[in-house]
């Protein structure tokens, strides 16, 4: 009696157990950064292509702009479940007891994408990656962003003009560590927050790649900004493990091949979008942009490289001469 209750209510309402059944996977996907960034284009890609490729099977919603969580809280979303996607910067994992991610916040240890790439395409990308699996979080790809340049309110071309500064930094020990090296004072805030941060001079400046800094209109903050190229920010496009594992394998499988197809659409655009948001900020007027010479930005390096030797005992040597040796960098040639 009560099934044949249940059906009828199903078939009063217009549903029945076949519809039902038919009713999409959602698949909420959270992020920090504006929808014009790489990351906020390449989120919007992925939903475009899960959704073709299922065939309608998995709806992707794409919360942008910290609407849902932010930076601090949004791990802890994804592993209870409250979300199922993230693309965090890969600067949160540490906290996460993964430290390996750190890694990618050394720097100067990428001379480029083309050293990146080697990493986070090859095998040390999917080794790292993998350490992710015990935390029950699944890691699906790395996503570029950029290389990170220095902003403040006073010029920028040698180390020493940061010095005594007050810098945003994400919360990361290596970051830490990198804007100690130079005399400044680390201040870690959420990405959310920055732009009333620098327009109110709690912090004086930040490190950001173009497209977070001209799309979070930090530029109107900020008098002067050098293009040093000094670290790479990039993200790991992670999910729920338990809700991964528990997707019907051909949909899985589906949103595995959305996922390479939105990885390869994210990394090409990510040099295209960061330049032309470095020309968007020329063009504003508002911030003068600085690229430092040979001699200057080798200052920079000798200044941060450092930071490589002090952070081994924290995601390993084996790990960083693995790198070295893929990227051919040589500390000892600076």
């Amino acid at each position: 009696m009560k099934l044949h209750s249940m059906l009828f209510g199903l078939l009063t309402l217009g549903l029945t157990p076949f519809a039902l059944a038919q009713q999409p996977i959602v698949i909420k996907f959270s992020h920090v950064v504006a929808t014009e960034t790489p990351k906020g284009k390449a989120a919007d890609f992925f939903k475009k292509r899960a959704e073709e490729l299922t065939g309608g099977k998995v709806k992707v919603e794409v919360y942008p702009n910290s609407q849902l969580y932010k930076d601090k809280e949004e791990m802890e979303a994804l592993q209870l479940g409250a979300v199922q996607m993230l693309a965090p910067s890969l600067a949160k994992f540490g906290p996460l007891g993964v430290k390996e991610f750190e890694v990618f916040d050394l720097p100067f240890i990428f001379d480029g994408y083309a050293d990146l790439h080697k990493v986070t395409q090859g095998p040390i990308g999917v080794s790292i990656l993998k350490k992710l699996e015990p935390k029950g979080i699944v890691g699906l790809g790395f996503w570029d962003n950029g290389f990170k340049s220095f902003s403040a309110n006073t010029p920028i071309k040698t180390p020493a003009d940061l010095k005594g500064k007050k810098l945003r930094i994400q919360s990361s020990k290596v970051l830490e560590e990198q804007i100690r090296s130079l005399g400044a004072l680390p201040q870690v805030m959420a990405f959310s927050e920055v732009y009333q941060a620098l327009q109110t001079g709690v912090v004086d400046g930040t490190e950001n790649p173009h497209s977070n800094l001209y799309t979070q209109k930090m530029h109107e903050v900020q008098k002067h900004m050098a293009v040093t190229d000094h670290g790479y920010l990039g993200y790991a496009v992670i999910v729920n493990k338990k809700f991964w594992d528990g997707l019907p394998a051909d949909v899985r499988g589906q949103l595995d091949t959305a996922m390479k197809e939105a990885t390869s659409y994210a990394n090409k655009i990510a040099k295209e979008e960061n330049d032309a948001a470095l020309e968007g900020v020329r063009k504003s007027g508002r911030t003068q942009v600085y690229v430092p010479t040979a001699e200057e930005r080798l200052a920079f390096k000798r200044a941060l490289v450092p930071v490589h030797k002090k952070m081994e005992s924290r995601m390993g040597a084996d790990l960083i001469q693995a790198i070295y040796k893929e990227t051919q960098f040589d500390p000892s040639k600076l």
